[in-house]
């Protein structure tokens, strides 16, 4: 395991920092960001040493998707997202991480073969990313747009800065920067799936394909989630036109079991951008976002030849904190 089991690590966040629990650092600066808060408890600290024997991380393969495990640690903390593995022909890939790398987290990792590469969302998610980078000798993959918000000193250069708003991770998987959250909030499109962490966030209505009443929303677009400031539809057009050239049937969010599948899943995620600019006071002459449209005419051809996958087969998620929270 890497040499930084003492480093504090925010108890609110999960940010870990290149100070000793130790030291007298009183101050999570990512907490101080309007886009996260500061409890009225104030600032914590923990560390992976201290968080030994109280938490565990969670291994849990996808129902459906095998390919896909998620990982996330119990009980909840900071957060509550989820790391997914990606078992790809290229190599395995690691999707946004958690704080906690334990020995059982290592192990599972090392038996499907180690990672050939890491890639995290935003820095909300860093975490103790340089920790699993290190552990597994591999590059991590950041939007440079958020260099200023690295917490830690990359020692061994581990780092990869994303420039552009695509970058190839491996073959077949391609990371894009649609923004918004943070300006670099980055998605991964994979083999007709998507991971959103939270910049494009599953909702609770969206979890339920067969009762659902009109108007009700499949995902949210937030600037500030535990906050709830919304984005602008300036910024949620970007977003689309950014995503538009990618297709996919399914969408996977920052939590355990935020996983929406249906062949038209694309097309929701424009209505319910528009549907933010409804809600923000917008009308149809007032906004070029409800001018854009989505060619759903592939996607309907592949869902007539496609299996049906009732949504009484799909696990239900761990009871967590993030259900209570409502996000």
């Amino acid at each position: 395991m890497p040499g930084s089991e003492n480093l504090r690590i925010c108890i609110t966040c999960g940010t870990q920092f290149d100070v000793s629990i130790e030291d007298p650092l009183k101050e999570c600066r990512m907490c101080l960001d309007p886009r996260q808060f500061v409890p009225p408890s104030g600032h914590s600290f923990t560390s992976l040493a201290q968080m030994r024997g109280t938490y565990e991380n969670q291994i849990q393969q996808d129902d459906i998707e095998k390919r896909m495990w998620s990982i996330w640690t119990e009980p909840n903390f900071a957060i509550g997202e989820r790391a997914v593995f990606l078992e790809t022909p290229e190599g395995n890939v690691l999707w946004d991480c958690v704080a906690n790398l334990d020995q059982k987290t290592v192990d599972f990792i090392k038996r499907k073969g180690g990672l050939k590469a890491m890639v995290v969302s935003h820095p909300h998610f860093w975490t103790s990313h340089l920790d699993w980078a290190q552990e597994f000798d591999c590059p991590l993959y950041l939007a440079a747009d958020e260099a200023e918000w690295l917490c830690r000193e990359d020692k061994e250069h581990r780092i990869r800065w994303i420039e552009d708003i695509t970058q190839v991770i491996v073959p077949g998987v391609t990371a894009i920067k649609l923004g918004g959250h943070f300006p670099g909030s980055m998605v991964l499109p994979w083999d007709g799936k998507i991971s959103t962490a939270d910049t494009i966030a599953v909702t609770l209505s969206g979890l339920n394909r067969e009762l659902r009443p009109p108007g009700a929303n499949s995902f949210a677009f937030m600037w500030a989630y535990p906050n709830f400031i919304p984005l602008s539809p300036s910024v949620l057009q970007v977003m689309w036109e950014r995503l538009e050239p990618f297709e996919f049937s399914a969408v996977h969010s920052l939590f355990v079991g935020r996983d929406v599948r249906d062949a038209l899943i694309k097309g929701e995620v424009l209505d319910d951008m528009k549907l933010a600019a409804t809600f923000a006071g917008y009308k149809n002459e007032d906004h070029s976002i409800f001018k854009l449209k989505w060619d759903d005419s592939k996607a309907k051809a592949a869902a007539k030849s496609a299996p049906v996958v009732p949504s009484s087969s799909i696990a239900k998620p761990p009871a967590q904190a993030h259900l209570e929270r409502g996000f």
